[in-house]
């Protein structure tokens, strides 16, 4: 059987000085078995919570298609089917929810409603809860041998999105032990069982043969944490990787144009600007601020052109966005800053970002203000932000949380009890219009109400979005259908496949 030339194990292909000693754990033999060879792919981040899906390690288990939910988004964040089949509205605080039949746990047990139960309710009491149950009372009972009711403490026409969240995903009973730890090996219902956890260096997954849906491509993944993004890229380079996640753009030159894809993500990198008090909270100024900022000169100078310009707060990554956004009417004229002493913070977590401060001093400063910078590691930056203490603050924000909505989003950042208001915003106008877009269904109408709420908080000024972020992905000329998912839920699925006879 062949076996590809440079599937070396990557600790051995990769023990250059530029890599950090022990990133990569030996690989298995990756020769075919049965029905195809197994793929390697180089993950961003290790695990922060041993892979419990209680946590944000859940993205893990659903991007290697081993962890699975009752309800999954399409491409417009809209519900579809998964290991529910139906469900219904019953009331606005009551759904119904058919448990798909046929199904088997990884362990051998088969999938009932008081697994879907078990599940759900240890979500719903672990502490931390699950981000998407922020704010969210909700109790989970059996309806018959095929059917679970889910109840909710106050209307929330999202639950079919949220019971889309890789943190609500459905695991056998034998994953929850009797100390709240949850232990995903060997647990799920995909098409990959999850067999080995190497602590936060690796973990190793096979094919399930007993998958209620297609069978998997590839006999199984093998991935490894790789922090450092020369490695990363090293590993796509040299043919040790498959599938390598956010390769950094300083890596892009370095690598075959065919093997690196571009994917929107839903994260915009915006202007916060303090609205309550100091210079900024004069709405002329802010709009100087606003007439100031040159997008492309951003996305040319730090993303190196691999960012899209922001026209909204919501981004290609939405793609319905921009068919329901039209141009905002009475916008407020700028005042002439004439020399306003303004202070412009930001973080060095994210690389890009004290970068982008340098070029936005520069165009705040040619628009006549005179800026002070202030740039500090996240966690020593956060609070004072949120106080209030800076006249504009450099922020990279996802905008669409765990449910692919973006009205939490926005009620976070933007409205008077929002829990993340850096630009410290209490407007009626912004309030009424969240408000109105919180309470409807998913479709059509809410889509053009987030919008409307979008145009609200853009005539505000309190924002000034500058671009929409995009992640880096590099596949192999072996691979296909690999995924490609704004949202970061899918990577591997069944469908992706190796062609051991391709050179890459």
């Amino acid at each position: 059987m062949f076996r590809h030339p440079l599937r070396l194990s990557l600790p051995i292909a990769l023990a250059a000085p530029l890599l950090l000693a022990g990133c990569f754990d030996e690989q298995p033999d990756t020769s075919s078995t049965e029905s195809g060879e197994r793929i390697s792919v180089a993950m961003l981040q290790p695990p922060r919570s041993g892979l419990t899906p209680l946590s944000d390690d859940a993205f893990k288990l659903s991007r290697w298609s081993t962890a699975e939910t009752l309800i999954r988004l399409d491409a417009s964040s809209d519900p579809q089917p998964f290991l529910a089949t139906e469900w219904e509205q019953l009331d606005p605080k009551t759904w119904r929810f058919v448990i798909r039949d046929g199904v088997e746990f990884h362990d051998g047990t088969p999938l009932t409603p008081s697994d879907v139960v078990n599940s759900l309710t240890a979500a719903t009491q672990a502490a931390p809860k699950p981000r998407i149950l922020d704010g969210v009372n909700m109790t989970i009972e059996a309806d018959g041998d095929n059917a679970v009711i889910v109840r909710t403490e106050k209307d929330d026409p999202l639950i079919p999105n949220r019971l889309s969240s890789p943190q609500l995903a459905v695991l056998a009973a034998s994953a929850y032990g009797e100390d709240g730890r949850v232990n995903p090996i060997e647990a799920g219902t995909g098409p990959f069982v999850l067999k080995e956890i190497n602590g936060t260096t690796s973990a190793r997954l096979d094919r399930f043969d007993d998958y209620w849906g297609e069978p998997a491509a590839v006999a199984g993944i093998d991935a490894d944490y790789v922090p450092d993004g020369t490695a990363r890229a090293a590993a796509l380079r040299t043919g040790t990787a498959d599938v390598v996640e956010a390769i950094p753009v300083s890596q892009v030159a370095l690598l075959d144009p065919d093997l690196v894809f571009e994917v929107p993500m839903p994260r915009t990198n915006t202007l916060y600007l303090n609205t309550e008090s100091g210079p900024m909270s004069d709405p002329g100024l802010r709009a100087a601020a606003r007439e100031a900022v040159n997008r492309p000169a951003i996305v040319n100078t730090v993303y190196e052109g691999r960012a899209d310009i922001a026209e909204g707060l919501l981004g290609p990554a939405l793609a319905w966005a921009s068919d329901y956004r039209t141009p905002i009417e009475d916008r407020t004229a700028p005042t002439a800053p004439n020399g306003t002493e303004i202070t412009l913070a930001t973080f060095t977590d994210r690389a890009e970002l004290p970068e982008v401060a340098v070029l936005l001093e520069q165009q705040l400063t040619q628009a006549g203000f005179s800026v002070n910078q202030e740039v500090r590691e996240y966690a020593h930056i956060e609070a004072d932000a949120l106080a209030g203490e800076f006249d504009a603050f450099i922020l990279s924000r996802a905008t669409v949380l765990d449910s692919g909505d973006p009205v939490a989003y926005m009620f976070s950042d933007f409205a008077c009890a929002g829990s993340f208001n850096i630009a410290q915003l209490c407007d009626p106008a912004v309030d009424e219009a969240l408000t109105n877009a919180a309470v409807l269904p998913t479709g059509d109408d809410r889509r053009q109400a987030i919008i409307d709420a979008e145009a609200a908080i853009l005539r505000t000024d309190a924002a000034i979005p500058m671009l929409h972020e995009r992640v880096i992905q590099g596949e192999s000329a072996r691979v296909t259908n690999a995924e490609r998912d704004p949202r970061e839920r899918m990577l591997i699925t069944e469908k992706t496949s190796i062609d051991a006879d391709s050179d890459s």
